[in-house]
């Protein structure tokens, strides 16, 4: 029987071994991160949330209701309010925004409602149409064009103005290719994109940084000069020379009773359609934009739906919410899609349970969640966090609080950067890793950033030192390293200095190393313990 002494030597050795391993594992190691463009989405404004959403809070009455949807979408994962703007309503008459009835700003309905998404940290997108009748001579039908295309662009420019830095997505018009959104007249793509021309040229005077989405076109097989397919419509707007006044192609894309990956064709409508559309933008030499989907989803109406009354075909509840889910996974895959916006999120009451349209929604009018809510819930969870690689500036787990806008910017990745308020604000990274680094713009100005990790304050408070001079280079500076393996949240809030930028952002994750000095010390205990074992083996019986 062995040595008691002996025994006790070798147990010793070999906790003091497990115990050297354990705390290498852990150490801390330094972050050297050195951010790598082309891991990076070849295609601007596809590193984004995906996931959007069509709402009606201009209708609803109640604060507590409108309130209640925000909270109810962020909550989901919902990071994109799609909201008209109307026309009509802001401007009643020609630079005037009162409304006399009410003794009030037409402006205070919207100004509440971009007070609201900055609140819950979600970015909208404005559907502005809808023009006013003192714009119009035949006003049968009030989608339809104003008869001065510059009384609509002289409109965009205001609102891009009052909401600078606030608002900065803008759809122009809505469905021009079928004639109930084009008046009771023939439709014209190359009148479309004179008006599309117009108001980007107006808009980008007024804020350089606001982005532009085209008006998505209606899915539909007729080539009449009523209603025109929309591959039909989209290649006509190239050809008079739509390309150099959009930043992105707004679409629709419902999938009727097919689910999401039926294979594109023309004479089909379905989900995968979108695939022509791209391939009309490859053509036309348009392969750097994206397309955002203006409207999407699967119809759930009850079985014993009147047919004729389908007009989106139907689906289970099931199935809406499965397919809804798979087409945004498909969607992604493909690499030049950046935000979904389901159609819709929540009527405010005043829709007729009748109509078929109904049966699209996410909640009910009562803030009842139907089942595509909670599978949307479920994959927004799933992109909360950045995993290892070097992400955009606009990536879902980046949570920028209120005053952070995008801005435009040569040299940077995709071409933005996302800019802080004046006072610096407070943004928070959400990752899973071991570091954290940013590649900030340059700047004049020194900036001290308090650095909390998990909710509790780092070792030291990072100190961001930029050089002086051009606002245009990029200095990479690591703002955590060394962490446990896992999901942290790193939050940023500007202490010192004036504000700043930063272009795009990397995860790391080292995995666990063993230093040179931790196998010296195993090989010292091996080498005790066999010491030990031979002097043993050596004493005399």
């Amino acid at each position: 029987m062995p040595n008691p002494t002996i025994l006790r030597l070798r147990l010793l050795s070999l906790a003091l071994i497990v115990a050297s391993l354990a705390g290498q594992l852990w150490l801390p190691r330094p972050t050297t991160a050195t951010p790598d463009a082309s891991a990076l989405p070849a295609i601007p404004f596809t590193d984004v949330n995906p996931l959007g959403a069509n709402f009606f809070l201009n209708r609803e009455v109640e604060p507590w209701k409108r309130e209640l949807t925000v909270r109810m979408a962020k909550e989901a994962g919902i990071g994109w309010m799609k909201q008209m703007f109307s026309w009509e309503e802001i401007e009643q008459r020609p630079g005037y925004f009162f409304d006399d009835k009410f003794k009030t700003s037409t402006w205070k309905k919207y100004d509440e409602i971009v007070d609201l998404a900055e609140q819950h940290g979600m970015r909208i997108i404005a559907r502005v149409d809808r023009p006013p009748a003192w714009a119009r001579q035949d006003n049968r039908l009030p989608t339809a064009p104003p008869d001065k295309l510059e009384d609509y662009a002289n409109f965009v420019k205001t609102l891009v103005s009052r909401y600078k830095g606030r608002v900065q997505y803008y759809q122009i018009w809505n469905e021009p290719n079928i004639w109930p959104e084009w008046g009771d007249q023939a439709i014209n793509p190359a009148e479309y994109v004179e008006m599309l021309k117009l108001v980007y040229t107006k808009a980008k005077e007024a804020d350089p940084n606001v982005v532009i989405l085209s008006a998505p076109l209606a899915q539909t097989l007729e080539k009449s000069e009523r209603n025109l397919s929309e591959l039909d419509f989209l290649t006509a707007m190239y050809e008079a020379g739509a390309r150099d006044y959009f930043d992105i192609l707004a679409a629709n894309a419902y999938g009727f009773d097919e689910p999401p990956d039926t294979p594109a064709d023309p004479d089909v409508l379905n989900f995968s359609r979108l695939q022509l559309l791209r391939a009309i933008m490859v053509q036309h030499g348009d392969a750097d934009k994206p397309i955002w989907f203006n409207e999407f989803g699967w119809n759930a109406s009850p079985e014993d739906f009147p047919p004729q009354k389908l007009i989106w075909r139907r689906v289970s509840e099931a199935q809406q919410a499965t397919y809804t889910a798979d087409a945004i996974r498909l969607a992604r895959s493909w690499g030049w899609v950046g935000v979904l916006n389901t159609w819709y999120f929540r009527q405010v009451g005043d829709i007729d349970i009748s109509r078929s349209d109904y049966f699209f929604r996410m909640v009910d009018t009562d803030f009842t969640p139907r089942l595509v809510y909670h599978e949307v819930k479920a994959l927004g969870q799933e992109l909360a966090a950045a995993l290892p690689g070097v992400h955009e500036e606009s990536n879902p787990a980046v949570s920028a609080g209120p005053g952070w806008y995008g801005r435009h910017l040569v040299g940077a990745s995709g071409h933005r950067v996302l800019q802080s308020p004046d006072d610096g604000g407070q943004i928070q990274f959400r990752f899973d890793g071991t570091g954290l680094s940013l590649s900030l713009v340059s700047s004049s100005t020194a900036a001290k950033v308090n650095v909390t990790v998990d909710g509790a304050n780092s070792n030291d408070n990072s100190v961001i030192q930029l050089p002086s001079g051009s606002n245009t280079g990029f200095v990479v500076s690591p703002v955590v390293s060394g962490l446990a393996p896992g999901q942290h949240t790193v939050t940023l809030t500007l202490v010192e200095g004036g504000p700043w930028a930063f272009d795009t952002f990397e995860v790391e994750h080292k995995p666990p190393q063993v230093s040179l000095w931790a196998l010296w010390g195993v090989a010292a205990l091996g080498a005790l313990m066999f010491l030990l074992t031979f002097l043993r083996r050596w004493q005399p019986r």
